[in-house]
């Protein structure tokens, strides 16, 4: 993870795109892996981690409509999360990470493993869908995070 992260954050410091991150499943994972590059602070602003619900609804401005519709994992959620982070943060690139690390809080239509992933650049916006195997919460969240650095590269070619 550690050279996908460094790899990202060059490029970034290169093209002088900033990042903002708003993650809930992945607990502050991400920024980590961002904020333990050298240099990072050139061009990470900030990262919330908002695991609750209620989180998302005060400081995201997650509707509570969308929480109690389609639940907090979800696409609409994740959505949600980074549009309203990309205009709280003023970031280039907005990125938002939802989803079910276990080994609790799963159901048949939203198993352990099931992670979205939004990330936003100008207007254009990609919510992207992963289901992760069992193969514990440690390795959800690392994944989470690794499709995360990988679809923020994808953004900057």
């Amino acid at each position: 993870m550690n050279l996908l992260s460094k790899n990202v954050v060059n490029k970034l410091i290169k093209k002088k795109i900033t990042i903002s991150v708003a993650e809930s499943c992945t607990g502050g994972l991400l920024s980590s892996s961002i904020t333990s590059i050298s240099g990072s602070s050139k061009i990470f602003l900030f990262g919330l981690v908002t695991y609750s619900n209620n989180s998302k609804i005060k400081l995201l401005k997650v509707s509570k409509k969308i929480i109690n519709n389609y639940g907090a994992v979800s696409k609409e959620c994740c959505e949600s999360m980074v549009k309203n982070l990309s205009k709280i943060s003023k970031s280039k690139i907005s990125l938002s990470i939802t989803g079910i690390a276990g080994p609790k809080g799963a159901s048949l239509s939203k198993p352990i493993g099931l992670v979205y992933i939004g990330i936003k650049k100008g207007n254009k916006i990609k919510i992207v869908k992963y289901r992760f195997k069992k193969k514990g919460r440690n390795y959800i969240q690392k994944n989470a995070v690794k499709k995360s650095l990988a679809l923020i590269s994808s953004f900057l070619e």
